[in-house]
C-alpha cells in the first residue's frame, strides 16, 4: 500500500471509488442493513464481522470519515461521535468507572472542564486539574493508584498554550496511563499528537475539520501504542472477558484497535452518541481542504497578531506564532507548519472596553464558535467559561478582558481594517 503525504490523504484517504461507483463519497442515509441468512447476522453480534448492521454502531459514510481522520492523525482506528463533548465523555468512560481518577490540564476548553469537574464527578470519577507548566515530577506525584488517564490539549482553548508533549508523555509513562490529547485547535494539519507521545487523540470535528460551521461532531483516534496488557489490573475492561459480547477479550482479539472496537461495541451501543451520515459527509468534504485552509488561517492570524501588537488600544496579544510568545519554542517544535488561526488579546480598559470593541465590529461575527472560514470573536469569561469561578478562569488563562478571535480566510486587509476601526471606536 502506498504511503501518501498528508495533503494527499486529506483528499484521497477514507474512500476510493471502484469502477462505475460515485467518485464522491455517497451519503448512505439509512438505519439498517439487509442480510439473507441468520449466521451472517450472528457474526455481527459476535464481532466476527466488520460489516454494518445498524447505523447507531456505524455506517459506510461515517466509516469513511473515521478512516480518513485516522489516516490524517496517523492512528490505527477512529470512532466518530455526535459532538466533541461526546467524544471526550465516552473516551473516559471506556476506561474509567465510579471511584476512578484522572489528571487534566486546567487550561482546557470550558465545556470539557465542566464535563470533567462537574458531570463526571457526579458519576464518581474525580479529576485533578493542574497547571500544565508544573514539572513532570509534580505531575507524577499527583497520581493515585486509581488514576486512569492524563489529559491535555495540544493547543489550549482559549489560553493558546502549547502542550509540552515530551513532559506529559513522560509523566504518563511513569504513571502507567494513556496520554489523551484534544487536538481540535491545532488540527492534524499542524500537529499530530500521536507522533509526539500521545496514545489517544480526540477532536471536536465541528471546528477546523468541518471548517464551514455547518455541522457538529466529534472524533476519537487510537494510536495503538498503549500497552493495556502491562496494566491489566488497572484496565480490566480492556483485557478481561466482556460478558456482554460472549466473553470477548478486546486486546487479545483486536490488538492495536482494541480501544476503538470497545468504544463502538459498548459506548456507541449503550449511549448512542452516534454521528449521522449527513454530518459525516459534510465533515469528510471539509477535510478535503484542511491542509489549504490551515495554511491560510495561520498566515492571516500571524499578520493580525502582529498588527494588534502595534495598536495603541491593545494591551497584550497571545499567539504562539509570535517570536516573543512564551509558547513560541514549543510551537516551533510541535507545530512547525503554523500556529493555527486562533489568537487572544486584551483591549486597553479591561472587560468593559473589550465588550465595547465587540459591538463595533462589522465584518467579524460574534458567535459561540471557533474554527471556520469566517472571522469570528468571543468574550470567553462571559460565555464559554462563565460556568467557572473567576479563580478557575484565571487558572485556565482566562483574563476578564480576554477576547478570543478566530481568524478566517477573508482578505487579510479587510480583516485588519475591521479590527482597526472597531478598536478606534472603543470608549467613544
Amino acid at each position: 500500500m502506498t504511503e501518501y503525504k498528508f495533503e494527499t490523504n486529506c483528499i484521497q484517504a477514507g474512500y476510493k471509488a471502484e469502477s462505475g461507483e460515485p467518485q464522491v463519497l455517497p451519503i448512505v442515509q439509512n438505519t439498517t442493513y439487509r442480510y439473507y441468512n441468520a449466521p451472517d447476522v450472528a457474526a455481527l453480534f459476535d464481532l466476527e464481522s466488520s460489516d454494518f448492521m445498524y447505523t447507531r454502531l456505524g455506517s459506510p459514510t461515517v466509516n469513511a470519515l473515521e478512516e480518513k481522520m485516522a489516516a490524517l492523525e496517523g492512528g490505527t482506528a477512529g470512532i466518530a461521535t455526535s459532538s466533541g463533548q461526546a467524544a471526550n465523555l465516552i473516551t473516559m468512560l471506556n476506561i474509567c468507572e465510579a471511584g476512578d481518577h484522572i489528571i487534566a490540564c486546567a487550561n482546557i476548553y470550558g465545556g470539557t472542564h465542566n464535563l470533567f469537574g462537574v458531570t463526571m464527578k457526579k458519576m464518581g470519577i474525580e479529576t485533578t486539574f493542574i497547571d500544565q507548566d508544573i514539572s513532570k515530577e509534580e505531575i507524577v506525584a499527583l497520581a493515585k493508584p486509581n488514576t486512569k488517564a492524563l489529559f491535555g490539549e495540544s493547543l489550549g482553548n482559549p489560553a493558546l498554550t502549547v502542550l509540552d508533549f515530551d513532559k506529559f508523555s513522560g509523566a504518563a509513562r511513569e504513571i502507567g496511563v494513556p496520554l489523551i490529547v484534544d487536538n481540535t485547535l491545532a488540527s492534524p494539519a499542524l500537529c499530530q499528537p500521536l507522533k509526539h507521545g500521545a496514545d489517544i487523540v480526540v477532536h471536536s470535528t465541528t471546528k477546523w475539520s468541518d471548517g464551514h460551521a455547518t455541522c457538529v461532531g466529534g472524533m476519537i483516534i487510537e494510536g495503538g501504542t498503549f500497552d493495556w496488557n502491562k496494566y491489566a489490573d488497572k484496565y480490566p475492561g480492556m483485557v478481561e472477558p466482556d460478558e456482554s459480547y460472549h466473553g470477548i477479550k478486546y486486546v487479545e482479539k483486536f490488538g492495536k484497535q482494541a480501544f476503538c472496537v470497545k468504544l463502538r461495541a459498548q459506548m456507541l451501543r449503550d449511549i448512542g452518541c452516534t454521528m449521522a451520515p449527513m454530518i459525516a459527509f459534510l465533515t469528510f468534504q471539509g477535510l478535503d481542504t484542511l491542509h489549504l485552509r490551515m495554511e491560510r488561517h495561520s498566515e492571516n492570524a500571524m499578520a493580525v497578531a502582529k498588527f494588534l501588537q502595534q495598536h495603541p488600544m491593545v494591551d497584550w496579544v497571545k499567539y504562539p506564532g509570535l517570536e516573543d510568545d512564551d509558547d513560541h519554542e514549543r510551537q516551533l517544535k510541535y507545530m512547525p507548519k503554523g500556529a493555527s488561526g486562533v489568537l487572544c488579546f486584551g483591549v486597553k480598559g479591561g472587560r468593559a472596553a473589550g465588550e465595547d470593541f465587540l459591538t463595533h465590529l462589522e465584518l467579524a461575527s460574534i458567535v459561540v464558535h471557533v474554527g471556520d472560514i469566517r472571522t469570528s470573536v468571543l468574550h470567553p469569561a462571559s460565555t464559554t467559561h462563565r460556568q467557572l469561578s473567576e479563580e478557575e478562569q484565571l487558572a485556565g488563562g482566562i483574563r476578564p478582558e480576554l477576547i478570543r478571535a478566530s481568524i478566517g480566510c477573508e482578505n487579510l486587509d479587510d480583516i485588519i481594517a475591521d479590527f482597526d476601526q472597531a478598536l478606534n471606536k472603543v470608549g467613544k
